[in-house]
């Protein structure tokens, strides 16, 4: 992507969530500051870090998170079916306002909840693996772009696609279109695959303090 390119705005922009991860949801208020202040259409998606870790040996913790992150992609993905593409960021910010923001664990609860704040019919609660072959696909795509050693979030800008950012606290105003411009840039440059440091501290969400270091999440 060339300067001038980034400067008349992509053409779309994707990003594919777990609702469980806390990064991901991180990352989904940053890129809503910049498609706010860019005007940009993001095209919201889910990938399943349940369907990511198939096969591997997790520890007890996560693999029960792996039970949820299944039960929200699957219900992400239905609501789509049933409501169409607007309906899955509003669902998308119910859900993590209550797990990530309030810090939730009933999810039955969160579950109808959300779907309630959105308008979504109620039954759409109830796990199924109805949509299973359309979450697997839409959980590819992702992985078609970045490969498997990665976890969520991914974002894809045009023909650039990478993982992450994993960021926090979510960069606000003109530092998160310097951010947005900055990985769009260097993800464009062809044999570019990777920029890492430790984290020295976990999702810092606008509504609470600086949360402790965490490694959940974000990891595959």
């Amino acid at each position: 992507m060339t300067e001038t390119s980034m400067q008349q705005g992509p053409q779309r922009v994707r990003m594919w969530f777990d609702p469980t991860c806390p990064w991901a949801w991180m990352t989904s208020r940053w890129l809503g500051e910049v498609a706010e202040a860019r005007e940009i259409d993001v095209d919201w998606q889910v990938m399943s870090l349940a369907v990511l870790n198939e096969g591997r040996d997790l520890s007890e913790g996560y693999a029960s998170l792996m039970i949820t992150s299944m039960r929200l992609t699957r219900l992400v993905t239905a609501a789509r079916a049933a409501g169409g593409d607007e309906v899955v960021k509003p669902l998308y910010d119910a859900l993590g306002e209550r797990i990530h923001h309030q810090g939730r664990k009933d999810h039955d609860a969160i579950v109808a909840e959300s779907l309630a704040e959105v308008g979504l019919d109620g039954a759409l609660a109830e796990e199924t693996d109805a949509h299973d072959e359309t979450l697997r696909a839409t959980h590819q795509s992702a992985i078609d772009l970045v490969g498997d050693e990665v976890g969520t979030p991914v974002i894809a800008v045009d023909d650039v696609a990478f993982f992450g950012p994993v960021v926090s606290p979510a960069p606000t105003g003109a530092d998160a279109l310097q951010l947005f411009d900055g990985i769009v840039a260097a993800a464009a440059i062809d044999g570019f695959f990777e920029l890492k440091r430790t984290r020295t501290r976990g999702p810092q969400f606008a509504t609470e303090p600086a949360a402790e270091a965490s490694a959940a999440g974000a990891s595959a």
